[in-house]
């Protein structure tokens, strides 16, 4: 019995439970239980339960758990094992933390089972403040890793070991400021190719338990009460049996800034009739006035409060689980703060070393300056919808770690993060001096800059709230600039880390500066994984899952969702550093690839004989493309390091391709100085197909090109690089 049938029996039966219960139930006492914050029934012996539970990157928001790098950290690492196993690690600690927190009656928010993440939006726009919560800009790598964490969350027994949430759907990634009456229009094309294959993917191969509803309008229907999102597409289309959760106070944005309705009555009831089960908010307070003025039906009220009942016996909330003894010394164990330090050392990215300055020779430095406002900054740590760590490890902390007595190390935060002076009394730019100071008297200058939670997050959450969590532009705060201009007329090596959720304009840094560092917010060990890559101790291997555009003169309008000039797919001209591109500190070089197999199979409906294809992305003319490509690499240099083969595929043919070649296929493997490996990559669809201007995903043509190699096949890689990837022919 496969993932998918061991599911379904276990929901079979759990529904069976949940529709006796809910039988027993007044119409009153259903209604109360379809808001997060689910009173108890002592009448019927439920516990009180708080739906709303946070795991973007670890558990959040209940006290102390290990905190992994930021979700864009994790894309960077090009690892589904290592985001399944973070996943598991969420599952873990989350239980832990549940069962400790039932045994005292505390069953109060950010304390439960179901984990609203991840979040598998499409990073569409580099000012998108949320953009960091993220997977990337690409929907298959955005859809592999989200399956992978969905996976180790969830367990693929027949029973969760916690419950995982697709948010937010559809069709959302900013503005901030203006998300709740915002309108986001997508063509049939990007909705299909772009902004809902996370989705579905989730949704078909993983079973994730729930899905988010959006803010945000989409094509004209608001996300939360959309027939077309919620209905047709994600229950009819896809087959989702899961619940559907609004995001918090969406419902209320119906009628108060949307203008769709009029009452919350009228919200409720628009909500609750395209499928919206679950009320993040207090809208649904509004459900039996909605009942008694005829909006709504009581079966509608019962489908919802079965729906949920089903989740909570399926973890085993109502009638007890075998995870109901995992113990409290699970949470933030050696061996997840272990794997969140694995997790930053695979995230890291090296974008420029084109002085060769790294790695550092810890035997022939004396003194090392670190400089800047994120050296010693937790916030630049752990991102946002972050749990608390017992113990972290800054970048200023990690170097005096590592380098011991063996040299000094020196610090200057050289400005405030965004403010034009650290002092209030003081006069604009008054650490710069020290700074400077700092590298006159240093072999080196380690200077960290960039972001943090106050600067892009999410509206109402960031703390300087100038454009609402996004960015008005790329480059850094003016602050940080005028920095960067006094350090480049020293004469001291600076090697820049930056620390920063999203895309930005480094092209002051790679001209002035001798190396860059992208480190994203790399979580509670974050400082450590820095100083080791610094020193050579592990060659940098992170790859960025986002495109650095060269400012913005090209970037289309915010507001505007089509795809066009947006993302590697669909670029024009070309990157600052393009998406899939990293460095490492030796010289791997994908030696050939082979087409090993090429098939057309016909899709199957599955039994017991047979693993049926439960594929999001298929074509609709019943065949499924599939191929095998053998890849050979050679380690040429003279560091053991980690490298991320990647392949691409360029449909020949179809007029409805892409204009530039797409991420099909992607494999991280060690290698030593001088070692070949031999790896097989799978190429399957969607990644065959391409979708027409109404939406249809079709079979197009039967010839492509396979590019392999440790990035992109586009001319900047290349260039950043020295390595073109090698080209295969393959035909159905």
């Amino acid at each position: 019995m496969n993932k998918h049938d061991l599911r379904d029996k276990a929901r079979a039966e759990a529904r069976s439970k949940a529709e006796a219960l809910v039988a027993q139930m007044t119409l009153e006492e259903k209604a109360e239980q379809l808001k997060y914050d689910a009173p108890a029934n002592e009448r019927l012996g439920i516990p009180a339960y708080n739906w709303w539970n946070e795991g973007l990157h670890g558990v959040a928001r209940a006290g102390v758990a290990t905190v992994f790098p930021q979700a864009i950290g994790m894309a960077a690492t090009f690892d589904a094992d290592l985001l399944k196993a973070e996943g598991d690690c969420v599952a873990t600690e989350g239980r832990a933390k549940y069962n400790a927190s039932a045994k005292h009656g505390d069953r109060d928010i950010y304390k439960g089972l179901t984990f609203w993440s991840p979040n598998v939006n499409i990073f569409r726009d580099p000012r998108w403040g949320r953009g960091h919560e993220t997977l990337g800009e690409d929907p298959y790598l955005t859809s592999r890793l989200g399956l992978a964490f969905v996976e180790g969350l969830q367990g693929e027994e027949g029973e969760l070991k916690a419950a995982g949430c697709a948010k937010h759907y559809a069709v959302h990634s900013g503005p901030e400021g203006i998300r709740h009456e915002f309108d986001a229009i997508a063509s049939r094309k990007d909705m299909e190719e772009t902004y809902l294959p996370a989705f579905e993917t989730l949704v078909k191969e993983g079973d994730v338990e729930s899905v988010m509803g959006a803010y945000n309008r989409t094509n004209g229907e608001v996300c939360c009460g959309s027939k077309t999102l919620l209905k047709d597409i994600l229950r009819e289309k896809w087959g989702f049996k899961g619940h559907v959760v609004s995001d918090c106070w969406a419902i209320a944005d119906f009628h108060t800034k949307h203008m769709v309705t009029s009452t919350p009555e009228e919200s409720a009831a628009l909500a609750l009739e395209n499928g919206c089960d679950l009320n993040c908010g207090n809208t649904y307070l509004h459900m039996m006035s909605a009942y008694e003025q005829g909006l709504v039906t009581e079966e509608q009220i019962t489908e919802a409060a079965v729906r949920l009942f089903t989740t909570r016996y399926l973890l085993g909330i109502m009638d007890g689980s075998k995870y109901d003894s995992v113990p409290y010394e699970e949470v933030e164990s050696p061996e997840h703060v272990e794997l969140s330090l694995k997790a930053a050392r695979e995230s890291i990215v090296l974008l420029d070393n084109h002085k060769k300055a790294l790695p550092l020779n810890i035997d022939k430095i004396k003194t090392i300056g670190v400089i800047g406002p994120n050296a010693d900054s937790i916030k630049a740590l752990i991102g946002n919808y972050h749990g608390t760590g017992s113990q972290y490890v800054t970048v200023l902390e990690g170097i005096r770690a590592y380098v011991k007595d063996k040299a000094r190390v020196m610090y200057s935060d050289g400005c405030a993060l965004f403010q034009d002076r650290t002092e209030h009394l003081a006069v604009a730019g008054d650490r710069i001096s020290e700074a400077l100071t700092v590298a006159e008297h240093s072999d080196v200058v380690i200077l960290c800059l960039g972001l943090d939670e106050t600067l892009e997050g999410e509206e109402g959450d960031t703390g300087n709230s100038y454009a609402s969590g996004d960015k008005n532009d790329l480059l850094l705060p003016e602050s940080q600039r005028k920095l960067c201009e006094a350090l480049a007329g020293c004469d001291t090596p600076v090697i820049v880390c930056n620390m920063t959720g999203s895309a930005m304009d480094l092209s002051y840094m790679a001209e002035h500066f001798d190396a860059i560092l992208q480190t994203w917010y790399p979580g509670v060990k974050g400082g450590q994984a820095v100083a080791e890559i610094l020193f050579g101790e592990i060659s940098p291997s992170g790859k960025l899952p986002v495109t650095f555009y060269d400012g913005m003169d090209r970037l289309p309008e915010f507001t505007d969702y089509a795809m066009k000039g947006r993302t590697y797919r669909y670029i024009e001209g070309e990157a600052q550093y393009p998406f899939g591109y990293g460095l490492t500190y030796s010289d791997v070089n994908v030696d050939s690839a082979i087409i090993k197999t090429a098939e057309v199979k016909k899709q199957t409906s599955g039994d017991e004989s047979s693993d049926p294809v439960i594929k999001a992305g298929l074509a609709n003319d019943g065949e499924v493309y599939v191929a095998e490509v053998e890849v050979t690499v050679t380690n040429k240099g003279t560091f053991a390091t980690d490298e991320v083969v990647q392949l691409y595929l360029r449909n020949r043919t179809s007029r409805f391709a892409p204009p530039h070649a797409i991420l099909g296929g992607f494999c991280r493997i060690s290698l030593k100085p001088g070692e070949t490996v031999k790896v097989t990559i799978a190429l399957e669809d969607p990644s065959f197909t391409v979708v027409d201007d109404e939406g249809n995903r079709i079979h197009d043509g039967k010839s492509y090109t396979v590019y392999a190699g440790t990035s992109q096949p586009d001319a900047k890689s290349v260039s950043l690089t020295g390595h073109s990837p090698v080209s295969a022919e393959l035909d159905f």
